[in-house]
């Protein structure tokens, strides 16, 4: 299986060369993200972690930089004076643990699982322990591992109903990657139960819960709240309803929803983030086929007032997560249309009032913990969501107890990560990579 495996990767990459030729023309800083992705990493990182004993933890995207910042925090609360190494897949990833994990000693990104390149580059780096975010399973590089005596964990470990399903297609090369990870911190107990049926050994199997509940980047204080005011040129009049990673398909039903808001309430203002800002273009003729004035962040931060717009498309990452902070309503995007959904627990955080369409497959218990009580709100429709704003618009106080009630499950949630850090210090000393006193 893995003979195939790598024919099949190995084939892949030479497909991929014009498409990589291509994008080294037109794409700032691709040339740097593809050269140390087959093995050539910046000296004066290399400097700061090749066999220093790093621990490296490994979080692909954004998504998971974010669910990895407050693990860091832990570990270095535990284990101080370690040399931490991140690595990532995505330029977007890259750019969010540059801004919210300074901790770091060194950024990179993660190699292709090549054969022998994956070998290559654990060799030199020769880590103390390899930490992987959510599922990131590579089997190159995890046989690697094995063969190298370095310890895996797996951390804020989730599996989906469409993952348990993929893996069960390569069955060999599942067992000798899970074999290979000798503590999985799952997420939830249906995470453990998927985890194991996949073929985890249960005794190495803990339910450590969500670390997206720990993460406090998104807090805002007052002075950062009147800054993003006067950044986005909010006005304090009316309210604020943000839509946060929107879909294609998606944003016709909201703009819908929100023509009937703004007859009823014209001082509102809407900040819609698509989930892919390249389509932030789209979005300003959308908006004005549905009679709103749109205006671009970016041309915001350039000096353009926003004071004749009544609608902000997001086209800078890394923000969302503040942004949550000045809503009155939160609306989650990919869930009115069935892309799964995406992170509750950000706006949750900021004690804010939540909608979400009925497909939030991709966040089952999250999703199951707020409605459960009450501090969310599904909608089914472009019509049953403007009717739910305009609800809670008119009914302030029930909008604030909805709030409160989401805030305060992230309270009573809060400490996965500070147990995954434990786990951790635990393995190392299991594995004699730790001094005890």
């Amino acid at each position: 299986m893995y003979l195939i495996y790598n024919i099949l990767a190995v084939l892949l990459v030479i497909l991929a060369l014009p498409v990589f030729a291509v994008r080294i023309i037109h794409e700032k800083g691709f040339a740097e993200r593809l050269k140390q992705s087959l093995g050539w990493l910046p000296e004066a990182t290399m400097v700061q972690v090749a066999g220093k004993d790093v621990i490296w933890l490994h979080a692909a995207s954004v998504g998971e930089i974010v669910a990895a910042s407050p693990i860091v925090k832990e570990i270095r609360r535990e284990l101080p004076g370690m040399p931490i190494l991140i690595s990532v897949v995505t330029a977007a990833g890259y750019d969010m643990a540059k801004r919210i994990i300074p901790e770091a000693d060194g950024i990179i990104f993660f190699p292709l699982d090549l054969p022998f390149l994956s070998r290559a580059v654990i060799t030199k780096i020769r880590p103390r322990v390899f930490l992987l975010v959510e599922t990131e399973l590579w089997p190159n590089f995890l046989k690697a591992a094995r063969d190298l005596r370095i310890p895996v964990m797996m951390v804020n470990g989730r599996i989906s109903e469409k993952s348990l399903g993929r893996y069960s297609y390569f069955r060999s090369v599942l067992k000798d990657m899970l074999d290979t990870i000798v503590k999985f911190c799952m997420q939830s107990a249906i995470d453990a139960q998927y985890i194991t049926r996949l073929g985890a050994n249960s005794d190495r199997v803990v339910v450590t819960g969500n670390t997206k509940f720990d993460q406090c980047y998104t807090k805002l204080v007052e002075a950062e709240k009147t800054a993003l005011y006067h950044a986005l040129h909010l006005r304090r009049s009316g309210a604020i309803i943000v839509a946060g990673s929107t879909h294609k398909g998606e944003e016709d039903l909201l703009f819908t929803a929100f023509n009937q808001v703004i007859a009823e309430f014209p001082d509102t203002q809407f900040i819609v983030a698509p989930r892919d800002i390249l389509r932030s273009g789209e979005l300003v003729e959308l908006a004005a086929r549905h009679k709103f004035t749109s205006v671009r962040r970016t041309k915001l931060a350039e000096g353009e007032t926003s004071d004749q717009y009544n609608m902000i498309i997001i086209d800078t990452i890394g923000e969302l997560g503040k942004i949550y902070g000045v809503a009155d309503i939160v609306y989650i995007g990919g869930s009115l249309v069935p892309r799964g959904g995406h992170n509750i627990l950000e706006p949750a955080a900021h004690g804010k009032p939540i909608l979400i369409g009925p497909h939030m497959f991709n966040f089952k218990d999250t999703y199951a913990m707020l409605s459960e009580r009450d501090a969310c709100i599904t909608v089914s429709d472009s019509s049953s969501l403007a009717q739910t704003i305009l609800s809670l618009l008119n009914n302030p106080a029930e909008a604030k107890k909805m709030g409160n009630e989401a805030l305060a499950i992230i309270e009573e949630n809060q400490g996965a990560s500070r147990k995954s850090a434990l786990h951790l210090k635990e393995v190392l000393q299991t594995n004699g990579l730790l001094q005890t006193n």
